[in-house]
């Protein structure tokens, strides 16, 4: 039997250390609210690459004094749901309360249920076993106070956009939870359009940074997470426009648009 290469042992070493690595700590500080949030329902549509639509998505928000809920759901036309709910404080910092992930259907691959409960700090992972039943494990982990999972849209709205870079934290499930930092940098402004009149939008470059070990393997074995970009528009009040980046692990690239209603031509008589 031919020994395998010295460089593809050298890589199994390295992601034999990455399955049992601790998850990155991070004792960054909250986001300070600039602009809270408040009750909202927008529309929006999610399209590949190629700018075909594959779903219509709604975002809605409940406010309840300082607590607000949030309700983000993109309805596949092949039948898949991407559905999230997040609860958060925004008093004087933001701090994230709950957030349930859930992705289901032939766009994923590999189902998510992912549930956190920050107070309680148990994270617990939902999955099918091959019998068909639902299997759920709850880890308890320190989870930091940074902790952003379903607000990175409301992050972007309030980071000081003369800042070089804003570091905060998100929770991931790859399957076994870990925490991962964001790194949000302005990357420039834009002129878009609308209603044909030109505004000047920020774009923001979101990288994933995986650290410790899995920061050093990634590279090497090709696994980095490409970059998240999202675009705000208004000085004054801030608003979501446009997001653009992957689903999930290995992905591929979607963009997220905040869209209006239209209504069909009528008719003309003659």
């Amino acid at each position: 039997m031919t020994a395998p290469p010295i460089r593809e042992i050298r890589y199994a070493w390295l992601l034999a250390l990455l399955a049992c690595c601790a998850p990155l700590r991070n004792l960054a500080e909250p986001i300070p609210v600039r602009y809270v949030e408040g009750v909202e329902h927008g529309f929006l549509s999610l399209s590949t690459e190629d700018g075909k639509i594959v779903a219509v998505g709604d975002l809605l928000q409940r406010v309840h004094g300082d607590r607000v809920t949030s309700y983000l759901t993109f309805r596949f036309k092949d039948g898949s749901i991407d559905d999230e709910t997040t609860t958060f404080n925004q008093r004087g910092n933001f701090r994230l309360i709950s957030d349930r992930h859930i992705q289901k259907g032939p766009a994923f691959p590999h189902p998510l249920d992912l549930a956190i409960d920050v107070a309680s700090g148990n994270v617990t992972v939902r999955t099918t076993g091959k019998d068909g039943n639902e299997v759920a494990k709850t880890e308890h982990l320190d989870l930091p106070a940074d902790l952003y999972n379903g607000l990175i849209t409301s992050i972007a709205k309030n980071v000081v956009s003369t800042s070089p870079e804003t570091k905060v934290s998100m929770l991931v499930a790859t399957p076994k939870p870990r925490l991962i930092k964001l790194a949000i940098t302005p990357a420039g402004k834009e002129t878009v359009s609308i209603a044909g009149f030109p505004r000047q939008a920020i774009k923001y470059e979101i990288k994933l940074e995986l650290g410790g070990v899995a920061g050093i393997v990634a590279p090497l074995v090709g696994k980095q997470p490409p970059n998240v970009q999202i675009w705000i528009v208004g000085a004054q009040l801030p608003t979501f426009l446009r997001e653009r980046g992957p689903l999930y692990e290995e992905s591929a690239i979607y963009t997220i648009l905040l869209v209006g209603p239209t209504w069909p031509k009528a008719r003309r008589t003659e």
